[in-house]
């Protein structure tokens, strides 16, 4: 695997650089535990892994432990992700694997967030979690993986920076909506600011996610997820203060209320936001709203189905030469 890696890294600088850190880091001050093959099936439906990969990971897992480079580098990663978990900010580069290394490299992390499991458990119960949160929270990988399958028609973990936060403590799933522990940048506390209150870059707030697989995006379950996100950091995270939520998607674009109606969810969940204009420089990005919408961010826009109006809206404005860009917005807690 470490040769894959290295052959690699000669044409990509961001490869050569993490690769780089984990060797300089030292040896891990944490020991890899994987769950037995006896308990790995459980442990993977737990954390909603689809039914159809989990033999394959059992299978896996053996090559994983079996090779002398894969352990080194499983145990490196495993230890920078718990590294200082719990602190936002602090998460380790994870970087897609070379697809030379095939189902190895797009599962491999799911070893990694398997060895961190542990820690991130104890990390809840020192912060008294409800078990349901932390099931759900976790639960996200399984949810991430079966966003590969439709997008990628195998299996594998798409983005493993975004299932990290999960395992390192930093995101939390409430009600509909995810929030994460996050600190404002200084685009968004100047938007703040603005408003008169007292807090700047680097201050602390919630980032609001928005999952897929999850259902429509009502009024009244996106209400009864901040009512839930109040109280929770509250009560689990009482020495940090959140004023503000902020949240950064295409789905905060304000091209998307030319397309839908005044009462579109979409619409709805904008309205709960003061938005904040897109600068002059800010370059588009239509593949985003292409592959949440459509699961594929490659599809070529000719061929983008019309089945429902957020498909027209994304697709017709496309169509019609326009582009996509990522919305910024915030709202007090």
């Amino acid at each position: 695997m470490l040769d894959v890696l290295r052959a690699a890294a000669e044409s990509d600088q961001g490869l050569a650089a993490w690769l780089k850190e984990l060797r300089e880091a030292g040896e891990p001050r944490t020991e890899v535990v994987l769950p037995d093959p006896d308990d790995l099936p459980e442990v993977l439906l737990d954390l909603a892994v689809p039914h159809e990969d989990v033999n394959a990971l059992v299978a896996l897992r053996a090559h994983v432990l079996g090779h002398d480079d894969t352990r080194w580098l499983l145990a490196r990663c495993a230890d920078a992700l718990v590294r200082d978990l719990g602190e936002p900010g602090g998460q380790p580069r994870t970087p897609v694997l070379p697809e030379e290394l095939g189902e190895l490299g797009t599962c491999f992390y799911v070893f990694v967030f398997l060895a961190a499991l542990p820690h991130v458990r104890a990390y809840h119960r020192r912060r008294g979690i409800p078990d349901d949160v932390a099931r759900r929270t976790l639960a996200d990988l399984g949810r991430h993986m079966a966003v590969h399958r439709r997008g990628h028609g195998g299996r594998g973990v798409p983005v493993p920076g975004w299932n990290a936060l999960h395992f390192r403590g930093e995101l939390y799933q409430l009600g509909r909506l995810q929030f994460q522990r996050a600190r404002l940048g200084a685009r968004m506390a100047e938007a703040v600011a603005r408003d008169g209150r007292a807090l700047g870059p680097d201050d602390r707030c919630l980032s609001v996610h928005i999952p897929d697989f999850h259902g429509p995006l009502p009024p009244a379950a996106c209400d009864r997820s901040v009512a839930l996100a109040r109280d929770f950091f509250r009560r689990h995270f009482p020495d940090e203060r959140y004023e503000v939520a902020v949240c950064h998607s295409w789905l905060l674009d304000p091209q998307l209320r030319r397309y839908l109606p005044a009462d579109a969810n979409i619409v709805r969940f904008q309205d709960r936001f003061r938005l904040v204009p897109r600068g002059a420089d800010e370059e588009p990005d239509d593949t985003v709203p292409i592959g949440f919408v459509f699961g594929d961010r490659d599809l070529p826009v000719d061929r983008l189905p019309r089945r429902t109006r957020v498909e027209r809206a994304v697709g017709d404005h496309l169509r019609a030469g326009g582009h996509w860009y990522g919305g910024d917005g915030w709202f007090a807690l």
